[in-house]
């Protein structure tokens, strides 16, 4: 786990400017690779790295590296967990192998020397981004890993082309695009988290996973006027899948497995072959457990396979109700790890508020980050890479969504879309108070039951969608948008097509449920999900490794029917069996929750005045980005307790301390 920068400039800067342009590129990554820098510079092009190292701690895996021949030199941020059978294949092919180290980054660069580098990845297991330069064809290739699990950004300085880790990186170019991009802006107020190909600067992209962008001599002089697409070019730059999810889905649905003992022994093997490969490593492991099922199977593997005590960390929280560190306990005591909780309180938990901008480079609106960037802290105390869960509910069918998503659906569809406008809008007609009047009552009558409290919150929330859903993917969408207008918010601008909007594989056309599982794994895992992760872990320089998302495992998944994700209305069950074996149900079978923390009591006690203070209506129209009317109303309902806003004032906050620490708010 490393991070890397560079660009490739048509300036042909002398090797003195070329290295004050990319020197304060590299040093801005240090909490993603404290162990070491590297710079190497060409005719035109600069690269960057910075050093977490984590195999082969010698120099012989620093890093840029060039390969045997002096042609290839590589930038690399990730792991090839497959990186010694990818040797030994090698060493079949060509018997004199030169190898000066036993590093993942040596065996990579070796191996697209000899195969190319779309050969090369379709072989190689791991999580990467990559910037390799050709010196003999003066050709850049940029790569992303099949899932998105490692971050690469790249575009436009000035007539530069400029890539990187981190936008962080490329803000240090002195010709960066220091303006927002509207149409992101759009689509983040959508989905709290800007999706890819876009990033939160014109002419700043995500290079999309399992693609590779390369730039045949020199770049073109200045972005296209939309996103690139894979597939597609602009003048010496093109963009291409090596790895398609399409595919991956197509092939597992025509090839199913519908035995449920086979399925039940493949998924096992996969599992502890991807646990096996992951744990990989030159320095100490842990990983991750909150008690849940993905987290406990991964450390049951682990456990399984080894000595010694695995290192498990959770975090608790001494202040507020929902506190999942017990469970993670007694799974730990059960599968006897060497396990440390932390516990924060709620200021300790308040104060990463202020470092968010800067971890996440650009708006981030998933509240579940600052848990998550508690818990990274409190891990690379004891070690440096830490396995986790992630992917397993968009992989096995984890989220509530996909549980009563297509039940709303089913009772939607028979009812035509006109009248279903009619009776959302009587719905809206009843003022809030007489919903939640009636939500008193059935609890004053039903005190045995869990309360139905803010009915007229749920109420309005199904109006809205009775209002405005047409077909599955439109009620997918309403599940997943905070904003699910947010032309209302933003002053003169649209809202743009994303990847969300490319088709999906049409032999999922009649499952519902699988849609959606689809479109999570192609924008929310790797933009929300992932991107959390590892912007909170390399924060302080942890390296984090998620199993579920190795490619035979990601395969495998695409082979079990619907039945076998969710049965009896409950979620994971396949991963729910495999668990059986190693904890027993009563420790694990609890309803799903997240990282919870009460930052809707927050945002009207301790952290009113900072709210207030970015909700000033001068400061949201600042730049004449937003609309201030909409968010005051919101802030208003909010702070009078009439509605739960949490979501959608936690999205917009984001965005305005994103926008105060790195762009100011210029308008005013």
């Amino acid at each position: 786990m490393c991070g890397l920068t560079g660009f490739l400039d048509s300036e042909f800067l002398d090797l003195d400017n070329l290295r004050a342009r990319i020197q304060p590129m590299t040093d801005s990554l240090r909490r993603r690779g404290p162990d070491g820098d590297g710079i190497w510079l060409g005719e035109g092009v600069a690269l960057g790295h910075r050093r977490l190292a984590i195999l082969d701690l010698s120099e012989a895996g620093a890093q840029p590296m060039t390969s045997a021949s002096g042609r290839l030199v590589i930038a690399f941020n990730g792991e090839i967990y497959n990186h010694l059978d990818l040797r030994r294949e090698l060493e079949g092919e060509y018997a004199a192998m030169p190898w000066a180290g036993h590093s993942d980054t040596e065996t990579l660069l070796a191996a697209i020397a000899h195969w190319g580098i779309d050969k090369t990845l379709c072989r190689a297991t791991g999580m990467f981004a990559i910037a390799l330069w050709d010196r003999q064809d003066r050709r850049l290739l940029l790569a992303r890993d099949r899932m998105g699990e490692k971050p690469l950004y790249w575009g436009w300085a000035g007539q530069t082309l400029v890539f990187g880790s981190d936008l962080s990186a490329l803000r240090q170019h002195p010709n960066f695009p220091m303006q927002i991009c509207r149409a992101a802006t759009a689509q983040y107020l959508r989905f709290c988290y800007v999706p890819a190909p876009r990033s939160i600067h014109p002419g700043i992209y995500k290079l999309e996973p399992g693609c590779v962008l390369e730039v045949d001599g020199f770049p073109p002089a200045a972005p296209p006027d939309r996103p690139l697409r894979p597939g597609e070019r602009l003048e010496t730059l093109s963009i291409r899948r090596y790895w398609s999810l399409n595919d991956t889905i197509e092939s597992g649905v025509y090839a199913p497995i519908n035995n449920e003992k086979e399925a039940f022994s493949s998924l096992d093997a996969a599992l502890n072959r991807a646990v096996e490969r992951q744990m990989l490593a030159d320095v100490p492991l842990g990983a991750f457990l909150s008690g849940g099922i993905d987290s406990s199977l991964i450390v049951a593997m682990m456990q399984k396979q080894v000595a010694q005590s695995v290192q498990t960390f959770t975090v608790g929280f001494e202040e507020f109700g929902f506190d999942e560190s017990p469970y993670a306990a007694a799974v730990a005591r059960h599968l006897g790890t060497n396990h440390t909780e932390i516990f924060v309180t709620d200021h300790e938990t308040r104060d990463v508020i202020p470092e968010l901008p800067d971890l996440y480079g650009e708006p981030f609106g998933d509240s579940s980050q600052i848990p998550m960037h508690i818990i990274c802290r409190a891990a690379r105390r004891r070690v440096v890479v830490a396995l986790s869960g992630d992917g397993g509910d968009e992989l096995f069918g984890g989220y509530n969504r996909y549980l009563w998503g297509s039940n709303i659906w089913n009772r939607f569809e028979p009812i035509p879309f006109s009248l279903r406008r009619l009776v959302g809008a009587t719905i809206q007609a009843v003022p809030l108070a007489g919903w939640n009047s009636l939500s008193c009552f059935d609890n004053y009558i039903r005190p045995k039951i869990c309360g139905s409290g803010r009915l007229g919150d749920k109420a309005y929330r199904m109006a809205e969608r009775l209002r405005n859903v047409r077909d599955r993917d439109d009620l997918y969408f309403s599940l997943v948008s905070e904003w699910s207008n947010p032309s209302e918010l933003l002053l003169g601008t649209f809202e743009p097509c994303s990847q969300l909007d490319d088709p999906l594989p049409s032999i999922l056309n009649k499952d519902p449920i699988a849609r959606m599982m689809v479109q999570d794994m192609r924008s929310y895992l790797p933009d929300d999900i992932l991107c959390k992760v590892d912007r909170a872990a390399m924060g302080v320089s942890l390296e984090t490794r998620a199993p579920f998302l190795d490619p035979e495992v990601v395969a495998l998944s695409m082979r079990l029917p619907m039945n076998m994700k969710i049965r009896d209305n409950k979620g994971k069950w396949a991963l729910r069996k495999l668990l059986y074996q190693h904890v027993p149900p009563s420790l694990i079978d609890r309803p799903k929750a997240g990282f919870g923390i009460p930052v809707g009591v927050w945002l009207r006690g301790p952290l009113r005045e900072w709210a207030e203070d970015l909700l000033k209506p001068e400061k949201l129209a600042a730049d004449d980005l937003l609309n201030p009317l909409p968010i005051r109303r919101v802030w208003s309902e909010h702070l009078s307790g009439k509605r739960d806003w949490t979501y959608r004032l936690w999205n917009v906050l984001m965005l305005q301390a994103w926008r105060e620490r790195h762009l100011g708010f210029r308008g005013i």
